[in-house]
C-alpha cells in the first residue's frame, strides 16, 4: 500500500514538473517580446593610424544616405574667343541723381577713373559704319557708351539694336545734332532737343535708354545743364578727344587719340561711329591701347531714364509711326529659310 501510494505521488509530481516547463516554454508573456540585454563591453580606442573619414562612412551605411550637397555657384565663364583681347577690366553703375558729369575737359567733380582706366565712347549714329566698329570692339571683347543722334536712330533703327544686343550701354545726343548754346536756340527747343533724342532711341530699341548724354560740339549752357539736372540725367564730356571728324586718315585718328591719351593718363575718349576712318583705325587703335597697358571701364546706369510721354506722342506724330501695329507681327514677317 505504502508502494502504491508513493508511485502515485511520484507520478503526481512528474506531472507538475512537465506542465510547469511547458508554462515557461510556449505560454506566451507579456515580457517575452523583448529580447535580454546584456551590457556592452566599453569600446577600445581607434587605432592612431585610423581616421575620421573611415568612422563617417561605416555610419553612413546604417541609415539612409543624405543627399548630396548642391554644387557651390562657379563664376560664369568669359565667352571671349580672343585671349589677348583687351576687353573689360571693371563695370562701374552711375546713380544719375542730380545730373553728374564726366570727362575732365568740362566735369571735374568725379575722378573715378584710376591711372591707366579708359571709358570708350562714340557719337553720331547708328550708321552704316557702325556695325564695322561693333564687330572691332566685339573681336577685342570691350564695351562702349553710344550716344546716337535721335533723327540718325530712324534712319537705322535695326542698326542701334545691335548696338544694344552686344551689351553696349547707350544714351543720347540730341534729335538732330543742334547745337544747345545757339543764341537763337530758346530753352523750349533745346528741352525738346533733348527730349526727342531720348524718345526715338526708345522708339527705335523698343527698351528705354541709359539717362546719359552727350551735347553736340560739347556746347552746353547753364540752363540746358540745370535741366538735365531735373531730369536725373548725366552729362558727358571727354579727356580724349580724337578729333576723328577732322582726320585725313585712320593713322591720324590712331595718333590723335595715343598722344593726348599718354599725356593724360587715363580717362573718357570721345570718338565717332559714323567716321569712316574711325571705323577702319579701331582695331589698330585698340591693340595700341591693350599694348599700353590701358584698361576698359564699362559705365552703367542704375537706372534708365523714363522718356516724356509728350515727347514719345510728338516723334510718333512727326514721324507718322502708329503706335500700336494693327497687325500681329507674324502676319507681316515671316520667317522662309534660316
Amino acid at each position: 500500500m505504502r508502494n502504491a501510494f508513493g508511485l502515485m505521488l511520484a507520478s503526481v509530481v512528474a506531472a507538475v514538473a512537465i506542465a510547469g516547463v511547458w508554462f515557461w516554454t510556449s505560454s506566451p508573456r507579456a515580457d517575452a517580446a523583448a529580447p535580454q540585454t546584456v551590457a556592452a563591453r566599453k569600446a577600445e580606442p581607434l587605432p592612431a593610424t585610423a581616421k575620421a573619414k573611415d568612422d563617417v562612412e561605416v555610419t553612413a551605411s546604417l541609415s539612409k544616405p543624405a543627399p548630396a550637397p548642391a554644387p557651390a555657384p562657379q563664376p560664369a565663364k568669359s565667352t571671349c574667343a580672343n585671349p589677348a583681347a583687351l576687353g573689360v577690366s571693371r563695370t562701374v553703375v552711375i546713380d544719375t541723381t542730380g545730373g553728374p558729369g564726366f570727362g575732365f575737359l568740362q566735369y571735374k567733380q568725379f575722378d573715378f577713373l584710376a591711372d591707366k582706366e579708359i571709358v570708350l565712347t562714340f557719337d553720331d549714329g547708328p550708321w552704316p559704319t557702325t556695325p564695322t566698329v561693333l564687330k572691332t570692339l566685339a573681336d577685342e571683347c570691350t564695351k562702349a557708351v553710344f550716344f546716337p543722334i535721335g533723327l540718325h536712330t530712324t534712319y537705322h533703327p535695326e542698326i542701334l539694336k545691335q548696338v544694344f544686343a552686344a551689351g553696349h550701354t547707350i544714351g543720347a545726343h540730341t534729335w538732330s545734332h543742334a547745337h544747345l548754346d545757339s543764341k537763337k536756340m530758346t530753352e523750349a527747343q533745346a528741352k525738346e532737343e533733348i527730349e526727342k533724342g531720348f524718345s526715338a532711341v526708345k522708339m527705335a530699341l523698343g527698351a528705354a535708354p541709359a539717362p546719359f548724354f552727350r551735347f553736340p560740339a560739347l556746347a552746353h549752357t547753364q540752363a540746358t545743364k540745370d535741366y538735365l539736372g531735373t531730369r536725373n540725367i548725366a552729362m558727358f564730356s571727354c579727356d580724349v578727344d580724337s578729333n576723328d571728324f577732322k582726320s585725313s586718315s585712320p593713322d591720324q585718328v590712331i595718333q590723335n587719340v595715343m598722344t593726348k591719351l599718354d599725356k593724360a593718363g587715363k580717362g573718357v575718349i570721345l570718338m565717332h561711329d559714323l567716321q569712316k576712318h574711325t571705323a577702319a583705325a579701331l582695331p589698330t587703335l585698340l591693340r595700341r591701347l591693350k599694348a599700353g597697358g590701358y584698361k576698359v571701364v564699362q559705365m552703367k546706369a542704375k537706372e534708365q531714364l523714363e522718356t516724356v510721354p509728350e515727347y514719345d506722342a510728338m516723334l510718333v506724330k512727326n514721324l507718322k509711326v502708329p503706335a500700336v501695329a494693327s497687325r500681329p507681327i507674324g502676319s507681316v514677317v515671316q520667317t522662309v529659310q534660316d
